[in-house]
């Protein structure tokens, strides 16, 4: 477990409500929920009763409570006492990546970035999050958050935070896609998405990976439209003009998800890996290796 499945279930013990949780974290409610189970799992035992009208703790959740609280304030004790090293380090840093992974990764480092080292500034560029790795080898950034591509230059470092599973997304709107798609009892064949309108991101890892799972459904996917960045497939798929492929982590952090659904495919789409890449030598500046530590630091309970 870490920091922030401490937190959140620390608010959802105050809030008794998912979707309030997720609004104060900037997650979810969907997530909110994915890391409560998570602790519970770990746990080894239920820490809320369900029903219809929300959540209440039970006896095994007011005594998890507690040991949650004090984990919390264990930490922010101590990262406040040694993160006193860190003032020493003053200057800027650059940051690029798409605006999902600023909300659904960054957000999670600068947490502890910020404690660690509040004397760093931190530059943020957001973009397309294909442009990550040119920009790192080009060096117009120091750092990047991208998905690992299957090939990258000798002189960049990748280091893995996460995970996200690709999902097919279908409009949650009347539309012509959702005739097609109730014509054939909601069974999506490979017969079915070869005549569905795809959305497809013009470039990137995701590109790559949905087209080598098309080669494996043995289909030439009918292209509607190919867009800049997987927000935009969102939107786009949202509005009834077609299908696409987005990770998991970008339809949650999404706030046009209730306009769009996810349909259960075989075999399953592949999963992204996700992470922090620098060129080796920049790594050797304090204030771009003080950010890689962190990122580490903040998603290393996770993998």
């Amino acid at each position: 477990m870490n920091n922030k499945e401490l937190e959140i279930f620390v608010h959802l013990s105050q809030s008794l409500h998912f979707g309030r949780t997720g609004d104060a974290l900037h997650l979810s409610a969907s997530a909110v929920s994915r890391a409560l189970q998570r602790l519970e799992e770990q746990v080894g035992a239920k820490l809320f009763e369900r029903d219809n009208r929300g959540v209440q703790l039970n006896a095994a959740g007011r005594e998890f409570l507690r040991y949650a609280e004090q984990a919390l304030v264990n930490w922010r004790s101590i990262v406040q006492r040694l993160g006193f090293r860190g003032e020493s380090l003053q200057g800027e840093i650059s940051v690029f990546c798409s605006v999902t992974a600023s909300y659904g990764v960054l957000n999670n480092v600068l947490e502890i970035f910020r404690q660690r080292y509040p004397a760093i500034e931190l530059k943020l560029h957001t973009g397309d999050q294909a442009d990550a790795i040119e920009r790192i080898a080009e060096g117009g950034e120091d750092i990047g958050i991208t998905a690992k591509p299957r090939q990258m230059s000798s002189r960049v470092s990748y280091q893995e935070l996460t995970r996200s599973s690709l999902r097919l997304l279908v409009p949650n709107i009347p539309c012509a896609v959702n005739e097609q798609i109730s014509a054939a009892g909601e069974n999506i064949t490979p017969e079915l998405l070869a005549g569905l309108p795809f959305i497809l991101p013009e470039r990137g890892v995701a590109r790559n990976l949905v087209e080598q799972w098309f080669r494996q459904l043995q289909i030439k996917p009918s292209v509607y439209a190919q867009v800049s960045g997987h927000e935009a497939i969102v939107s786009t798929v949202g509005l009834g003009l077609g299908i696409g492929v987005v990770p998991e982590l970008v339809l949650t952090t999404s706030f046009l998800r209730e306009r769009v659904r996810v349909m259960p495919v075989e075999p399953a789409l592949p999963t992204m890996a996700i992470g922090v890449v620098a060129l080796q030598q920049r790594l050797t500046n304090p204030l771009v290796k003080a950010f890689w530590d962190c990122a580490q630091s903040s998603y290393s309970s996770a993998i």
